[in-house]
């Protein structure tokens, strides 16, 4: 290990080939006194098909990280060298371990990366969608409106977004990016550097089937700025006149607006109130 000072190293782990385990992880996971991890269980097993012996796996997640932060940094303060690690990849990418790297931060305990698997990044680089400039967004929200407010910020900035997405949610996420930003180029990697790893390739917009595995969506950057969502609504209550029919009405709204196609425009004139 680089520095018998640190007491907490952040180690990333396969995100589903054992193989990509570095020597580094392994040599450090094998010798720290304690392993906090997601998923005691799936964890205990990735350790074992790679012949680790943990002294110790204790688990630390969203629902107890701030119940066990306090018995965690006493144990670093007395001296005890601890890993951790997620379910898959790199720690604190959309998963527990914040809380407990600032701590150790703010009482001067030394935290340590040890670098590895990431889903974001390792979606990406094998994606053929531009790399640069990226926004890694996390796990969109549940509820509608909360999804459309959560891709607003980006949709006129030139940027690819990644996001992690589960199955039953996926349907209900794309269809708030495709209002939001527009039918831009988008990937979905699935499995990834599994048995059945995929990479599916199509617009926001249009169906797709049903996908099972862990998911990761990368969208494209804009090709042409789009108008944003409430502008768009704004001028359209300004525009519409007595009794015209939504249909006119978005023919004359598309002329002032960009990136809209006519169809969208009278779904979002025709759409319940919510």
């Amino acid at each position: 290990m680089s520095s018998s000072l640190t007491r907490l190293w952040v180690v990333a782990t396969p995100l589903g080939n054992p193989g990509d385990l570095s020597p580094r992880a392994r040599e450090i996971l094998t010798s720290v006194d304690f392993i906090l991890a997601e998923d005691t269980r799936r964890s205990g097993l990735l350790l074992a098909t790679c012949s680790i012996k943990a002294k110790k796996l204790i688990s630390f997640h969203d629902h107890n990280e701030e119940k066990r932060l306090r018995a965690v940094l006493a144990e670093l303060r007395a001296g005890k060298v601890a890993a951790l690690i997620s379910d898959a990849g790199t720690p604190l990418i959309s998963d527990p371990g914040f809380t407990l790297v600032r701590a150790c931060r703010e009482e001067g305990l030394k935290v340590s990366p040890v670098p590895g698997p990431s889903a974001p990044v390792a979606a990406l680089s094998a994606s053929g969608i531009a790399p640069l400039p990226y926004a890694f967004l996390g796990f969109p929200p549940r509820k509608q409106h909360e999804l459309e407010s959560f891709f607003f910020p980006f949709a006129n900035l030139a940027l690819t977004l990644i996001f992690f997405e589960r199955k039953d949610r996926l349907a209900d996420s794309l269809a708030a990016a495709r209002l939001i930003l527009g039918p831009r180029n988008a990937c979905i990697a699935r499995e990834l550097t599994k048995t059945y790893e995929e990479f599916i390739f199509f617009t926001l917009g249009e169906e797709l089937p049903e996908f099972l595995g862990e998911i990761t969506v990368i969208v494209g950057p804009p090709q042409d700025v789009r108008t944003p969502l409430p502008e768009v609504l704004a001028l359209a209550r300004t525009l519409r006149e007595g009794d015209e029919k939504p249909r006119e009405t978005a023919r004359r709204l598309q002329a002032k607006v960009r990136g809209w196609t006519s169809k969208e425009l009278y779904a979002l004139l025709t759409e319940p109130a919510s």
